[in-house]
């Protein structure tokens, strides 16, 4: 109940400041080195504080990984981000640690990787971090937008909207990252597939690591640190949905139909993934199923499950794929 007060005090400090620091003059003295004048924000009062200063939320950069035998912490129902890249041992990133970090800079193979995780959205992308031949390196700013995480690059300091995965300030404003395919699922999930996969191991960090400290998040009427307009259709706001480009499956009628195949997309519904935003043990949370979505050839596609406020925040004009 602590963790439930103390979060809901600094949301309600954040929303009374905001409209006084929502200025880059403001802003300058903690991001001297970013250029304010490029930027694809029509209104700095869309950019709010999340409570956390730079770098209070610390993203990781050095993640050790284990064997899934030798992983015996983990719930069987706890979600995981799974990144699976040709030629490479499949790798998962427990949503218990990325709950309090949200970012993991990695590599796999060749490829250098961001496994990223905003919990006020449900999204969970992973992008390939390199961007005009510079390898980047990725860190929690500390700034909301639409009540998504606004991340930041170490090397420039731009900032960079999660949910989209494209810079809207700095040298970087309008640069998209590529999102690679992965997926949430459970960690019983996981192994079942992958019995000599890599699991991302706990931080050497002082975190409640399994716990959730948004205790109900999903189950509530409004999104927090979120003023936009509400999703069309009497779709709930914080409705899971399916984002695939700029079309939204509900979860709902995923969950109903099992599968769906329709727009060049097959969606897969399967029973067994715990929300890591009801309970306050994540292992305890509702079951909201786990979804898994490939092209006509059977190959993984690049999408996220994200809340529907969201989706409609960033894709206004997008596709409400409701069925009949």
């Amino acid at each position: 109940m602590r963790l439930i007060l103390t979060f809901l005090a600094c949301v309600q400090f954040c929303v009374l400041a905001t409209a006084g620091l929502a200025n880059p003059d403001f802003w300058k003295h903690e991001w001297p080195n970013t250029d304010f004048e490029n930027t694809s924000i029509p209104n700095w009062v869309e950019i709010m504080s999340g409570g956390p200063p730079k770098d209070g939320i610390p993203a990781l950069s050095d993640p050790q990984f284990f064997t899934v035998d030798q992983e015996t912490t983990i719930a069987g129902n706890e979600p995981v981000i799974t990144v699976e890249i040709e030629g490479e041992r499949p790798r998962t990133y427990p949503i218990r640690y990325l709950t309090w970090h949200e970012i993991v800079n990695d590599q796999i193979g060749d490829t250098p990787v961001a496994v990223t995780f905003c919990p006020l959205c449900n999204s969970g992308l992973t992008f390939d971090r390199r961007v005009k031949g510079k390898v980047l390196t990725f860190g929690v700013s500390g700034k909301l937008r639409n009540s998504d995480m606004v991340m930041y690059d170490r090397e420039t300091e731009s900032w960079w909207q999660q949910a989209v995965g494209i810079g809207i300030v700095g040298d970087m404003n309008g640069v998209e990252l590529r999102q690679l395919p992965s997926w949430m699922e459970s960690w019983d999930q996981y192994k079942a597939r992958n019995p000599n996969g890599l699991v991302m191991g706990e931080p050497a960090w002082n975190r409640a690591y399994g716990r959730n400290p948004y205790t109900g998040y999903d189950r509530s009427h409004r999104p927090f640190l979120y003023s936009g307009e509400m999703p069309p259709h009497g779709i709930a706001p914080l409705m899971r949905v399916v984002r695939v480009g700029d079309r939204a499956w509900p979860m709902d009628r995923l969950a109903q139909e099992g599968n769906i195949t329709e727009a060049g997309v097959s969606l897969s519904w399967e029973a067994g993934q715990a929300s890591a935003l009801d309970a306050g043990v994540i292992a305890k949370g509702r079951d909201v199923g786990s979804v898994r979505v490939r092209d006509g050839q059977g190959r993984n596609l690049a999408h996220d499950v994200m809340f529907a406020f969201a989706f409609h925040a960033f894709w206004p004009d997008g596709t409400w794929m409701r069925g009949k």
